[in-house]
């Protein structure tokens, strides 16, 4: 289910919005969508940087699969 948000945006960004929507043919709202989930993809590869960096530093330790799998009751 969709739910409506407002947001602001400059006066060239939403030109740039309108410009590529009519191109495309496409509605402004299909391609925020768009731009959102490929900026998600970019969080979510940069949040697994910083995991990997945590642990190379050392500020976290790995948890072992074969403990991941006994905590949840998986025998191997």
């Amino acid at each position: 289910m969709k739910k409506a948000i407002n947001i602001r945006l400059e006066k060239e960004m939403l030109s740039a919005l309108d410009k590529y929507a009519k191109e495309l043919e496409r509605p402004r709202t299909f391609l925020i969508e768009k731009a959102i989930s490929a900026y998600f993809d970019k969080l979510d590869e940069m949040i697994a940087d910083n995991r990997i960096d945590e642990i190379k530093s050392g500020r976290v330790k790995p948890i072992p699969l074969r403990e991941v799998l006994k905590n949840a009751g998986i025998n191997v």
